[in-house]
């Protein structure tokens, strides 16, 4: 693969960038669906619910909180993962504020 360049463009838009390359995986997004509907899950229950091996889950993990989708927390031997609500407002200001106000002439 190659490097994606960001030189020249605004610290947002390669943030975007970067928040949403992360979401483009089958099993981030998965990791995303199960944390909305399970609040503070173990690293344990997501590699229950996963068809990976723990160490893939914990790459996955890894990139997720690397760009601030999700948190993690030690509770004595164990992780818990939740959403990072603001990272999320950022995500939700930024497609509905940049995306839907334009027309697919516009962009």
């Amino acid at each position: 693969m190659g490097i994606t360049k960001t030189f020249g463009f605004a610290f947002k838009t390669n943030e975007m960038a970067d928040v949403l390359k992360a979401l483009g995986n089958p099993a981030r997004l998965k990791i995303i669906q199960y944390l909305m509907d399970n609040p503070k899950s173990s690293g344990g229950d997501l590699l229950m619910m996963l068809p990976l091996a723990q160490s893939t889950v914990s790459k996955h993990l890894s990139e997720l909180k690397r760009v601030k989708l999700i948190k993690g927390k030690n509770l004595g031997n164990t992780i818990v993962y939740s959403l990072n609500e603001k990272t999320w407002q950022k995500v939700k200001d930024f497609m509905l504020s940049e995306i839907s106000s334009k027309s697919f002439e516009e962009v």
